[in-house]
């Protein structure tokens, strides 16, 4: 079984987003994320997620997409990053003044700053202005607590991103969702933007600006239910975790304290809200609060960031939608893409990806070793102040000058540093490492960077585990560890490597989209198959690394095979492909790759691809459906998915007939053959348009289970028979070679669903209704 195939993306990509296929374009969407990496000079993020959602907002503008972003503004940003002498990561929160930064007020008409307003647990008021900066032509509104008026905790609500214990958490997340609404309303008030029709929800950080519309809904006279619908309709979510460890999940009592009469969305019951975030599938936990699971009963549509992701995220919360095989839960996948003009090396942007074709070899490498000259002197420059801040006098450093050499292959490695992204995997085999390092033909040298959470003792010991490598006089002038990463040092980075080294554990990187910035500069990646690299490798554009992800294989035992396979690669076909010289001292395997990864990877990889992909499958959809839920519509599908509810427990298939055509001996049918099938069906109560009834029919594996399914719709014969029976009927053609089997399920249809899965409600036959639903073929 799987989900229905994507829309494509149109072809011209030249086409403005309101054309032809986009003539259904929202007249706003509103873009929330717990934050933004718009530029150096705003320090609003900690890593992918916040790059990737300014990239996001970079290409919408470049698009014309009436986008709208929602955030915070932390005054200490996230937190600056220097070493001890002991290689052990310290960490600095600089104050922010929003006055030097590139924002504005957003005023009311009189002059005085807007006031977001929320209610805290005893009738504490808290605050927020509104600042607002210009992404081209994306209005960015970005909450602020750090105000008088407030109390001392409520003014610190937005201090510092990923700060803060889960209350404070709760608090900053209740103020992106919540008070992210109210600052949308204030600002369409005051300019006269256009409200959104379209609400993306960027990871579970602000799921609840959903329970802000509901709200909003039911004080204009709407039922809890016909205001859930109505808010699901026009939203989107995006997850970006593969694993139940990176979702925030509350104490339920915690949430409930924060929500009431006497708190934030009076009117509404607590127990409504405590029911959008509840774990109700095997294995979860009934005592916390999910924000994902939220995020997931709040959209109509979601999607993860890379397909491999959409798979995964599939399974993950597979249990939300039960009796649904994993392929067919409603969750789709666009895959993440980066902002070209903010990654590009600028002798790069000014050639463009179709010059590259027909740029001379000895030009293209000569850009190359340009680039990788400017990152060693970079390197240098960074070096040099990293130690100053270590303590080291100036007359301890002269060897820095010798750091890194431009003729020399230069891989990159720069994240933040959970455990599982593997930042030592290359520590493994120390003395293999350093061969590789000082080899005296074939020498690789390595620039890595990553900043560990705070509270992340063990991604700090990984920090200075890989630093005091580093530190070693043997390989230092080979191997450095670059503190602080950011914007500003990606944008030297990225350029200047000639591979990006990626080894995560698979598949547990949503997407990882630093290789894609490294590709659209002529960089090749060497990665484990996770996230994107997993979706477009190909030997033109880099090395897969193997994984070793069999379940009798133990976590220390995949480190060293995988570990091993990187060095190998390193040894045998990375480091030899780079300096396999031709009669006039270029690497032509080389340049080739470099060129088809220009040419040929680089359009892949761009945001603006990933935009457009939203607008076509999910923005144009949602303001679709947001458009059909007006109040009356948006009541009556309420009203029927609870008489569906209610009368689901009645719904059965009740026998199953089939015929082959031509008859088949022994009952095993042949290729070729059409089955005939009859179906009793019971509907408790139901009317035959509230349902549909299907065969599925595919490839049966080892476990029985019907893969790659296919889904022939059976149509009713008859009334109802004496026992109140429908008889459906209808034929399916046994045409694949192989284990081959087919079922028949009853699902709910409405023209306002999504997806067939939608209301998660199925009924299939059981084991005892007849035998004649199962494996047709071996």
């Amino acid at each position: 079984m799987s989900v229905p195939p994507a829309a494509s993306v149109p072809s011209d990509a030249s086409a403005p987003p309101g054309a032809s296929a986009h003539s259904g374009l929202p007249a706003a969407i509103a873009y929330f994320s717990p934050e933004f990496g718009i530029t150096a000079a705003l320090p609003q993020y900690s890593g992918g997620l916040g790059i990737l959602a300014g990239d996001h907002l970079k290409a919408a503008s470049d698009l014309g997409v009436p986008l709208l972003g929602v955030g915070l503004l932390y005054r200490h940003g996230y937190f600056r990053q220097s070493l001890s002498r002991e290689g052990w990561q310290q960490e600095h929160y600089p104050l922010l003044d929003p006055n030097e930064l590139p924002l504005t007020h957003l005023s009311e008409a009189d002059g005085r700053p807007v006031r977001v307003t929320l209610t805290l647990p005893g009738v504490r008021p808290l605050s927020a202005r509104v600042w607002q900066a210009q992404v081209g032509r994306v209005p960015l509104l970005l909450l602020d607590s750090d105000l008088e008026e407030n109390g001392h905790g409520e003014r610190d609500v937005t201090d510092r991103l990923y700060g803060g214990g889960s209350e404070h958490r709760l608090r900053q997340e209740m103020l992106l969702g919540i008070g992210g609404v109210r600052a949308v309303r204030a600002y369409c008030r005051l300019t006269g933007h256009p409200e959104p029709e379209v609400f993306h929800t960027n990871e579970g950080h602000a799921g609840f600006q959903g329970l802000e519309r509901i709200r909003e809904l039911v004080a204009d006279g709407a039922d809890f239910d016909a205001a859930h619908e109505a808010v699901r309709a026009g939203t989107v979510f995006t997850t970006h975790t593969p694993v139940p460890a990176g979702i925030d999940r509350f104490d339920r009592e915690l949430v409930a304290r924060h929500f009431g009469d006497d708190a934030e969305l009076p009117g509404i019951e607590a127990e409504r809200i405590l029911a959008l975030g509840m774990e109700t599938y095997p294995g979860g936990e009934p005592g916390l609060f999910n924000m994902a699971v939220m995020g997931l009963r709040l959209a109509q549509r979601a999607n993860g960031v890379s397909t491999l992701h959409g798979r995964v995220s599939r399974e993950m919360f597979a249990g939300l939608w039960p009796g649904f095989d994993p392929e067919e839960v409603p969750i789709t996948s666009v895959t993440n893409g980066v902002h070209a003009p903010t990654w590009t090396a600028p002798e790069v942007a000014r050639l463009g990806a179709r010059q590259f074709g027909h740029l001379p070899d000895g030009e293209l490498w000569e850009l190359r070793r340009t680039l990788r000259k400017r990152l060693v002197a970079e390197v240098r420059r960074r070096l040099y102040d990293s130690w100053r801040q270590r303590g080291a006098g100036t007359a301890e450093l002269g060897w820095i000058d010798g750091v890194l050499d431009p003729d020399v292959l230069t891989i990159g490695f720069a994240r933040r540093v959970p455990s599982y992204k593997r930042l030592t995997l290359m520590l493994r085999d120390r003395d293999r490492l350093t061969r590789l390092l000082l080899h005296p033909e074939r020498p690789v040298q390595i620039v890595v960077a990553g900043k560990a959470h705070p509270a992340d003792e063990g991604g700090k010991r990984l920090v200075q585990e890989l630093v005091r490598f580093a530190d070693d006089p043997r390989v230092c002038h080979r191997l450095v560890f670059l503190p602080d990463y950011g914007m500003g040092m990606a944008q030297r980075l990225y350029p200047g490597c000639d591979v990006w080294l990626n080894n995560p554990l698979r598949p547990l990187e949503a997407c990882g989209t630093s290789g894609m910035k490294a590709a659209l500069n002529g960089g090749l990646n060497l990665s484990v198959l996770d996230g994107w690299w997993d979706e477009w490798y190909d030997p033109d554009f880099g090395w897969a690394i193997p994984t070793a992800d069999g379940e009798a294989v133990d976590e220390t035992r995949r480190d060293d095979l995988e570990a091993a396979a990187l060095y190998d690669l390193l040894e045998r076909r990375v480091a030899p492909c780079f300096y396999d010289r031709g009669p006039e001292g270029l690497p032509g395997r080389w340049i080739g790759m470099v060129r088809r990864t220009l040419t040929t990877l680089g359009p892949r990889v761009l945001a603006d691809r990933m935009v457009r992909e939203y607008v076509d499958r999910l923005y144009v959809p949602a303001a679709r459906s947001h458009r059909a839920l007006d109040p009356s519509a948006a009541a009556g599908l309420a009203t029927w998915k609870a008489r569906l509810r209610a009368a689901w427990p009645g719904v059965a298939v009740d026998h199953v007939e089939a015929q082959p055509t031509p008859p088949s001996p022994g009952g095993a049918a042949e290729l070729g053959s059409v089955l005939s099938l009859r179906v009793w069906v019971r509907l408790g109560g139901l009317d035959p348009a509230d349902v549909a009834v299907q065969v599925v029919a595919g490839r049966v594996d080892d476990a029985d289970r019907i893969t790659d399914a296919t889904h022939v719709p059976l149509a009713p014969a008859s009334g109802s028979d004496a026992e109140g029976r429908l008889r459906y009927e209808g034929t399916l053609a046994l045409d694949r070679t192989g284990p081959f089997g087919y079922t028949v399920r009853v699902l709910p249809v409405h023209r306002l669903l999504a997806h067939p899965a939608e209301a998660g409600l199925i009924a299939v036959p059981s084991r005892t209704t007849s035998e004649a639903a199962g494996v047709l073929m071996r």
